[in-house]
């Protein structure tokens, strides 16, 4: 996974790391963060300063992903986010001097 001061996150595959296999492009400002869910390996979780954390299912790739599942937005430009993985449930966000707690 990649991302780009575009607001965009390209998804790779290892074995042909030439050719995106999806991106994703509904931030509107610089990506900080991604998580990948603990507990599956299609959900990702971006981070931006946009303000906003978005939550994506990449289960379709190659076919275009074009909106997030979930998405939620911060008091501040987000700059790190982390996926819980003993409560696959939760997700941790950091914006401004602060840190919340996401039910997903």
């Amino acid at each position: 996974v990649s991302t780009q001061s575009t607001g965009e996150v390209i998804i790779l595959d290892v074995r042909v790391p030439c050719t995106p296999v999806a991106t994703l492009k509904n931030h509107t400002a610089c990506v900080n963060g991604i998580a990948w869910a603990p507990h599956s390996s299609c959900h990702i979780c971006s981070a931006a300063d946009d303000q906003q954390a978005l939550i994506w299912d990449i289960q379709q790739m190659p076919r275009p992903i074009d909106d997030p599942i979930l998405a939620y937005k911060a008091e501040g430009e987000i700059n790190q986010v982390q996926w819980a993985t003993g409560q696959p449930d939760w997700i941790a966000i950091c914006y401004n001097q602060s840190m919340e707690i996401l039910r997903v």
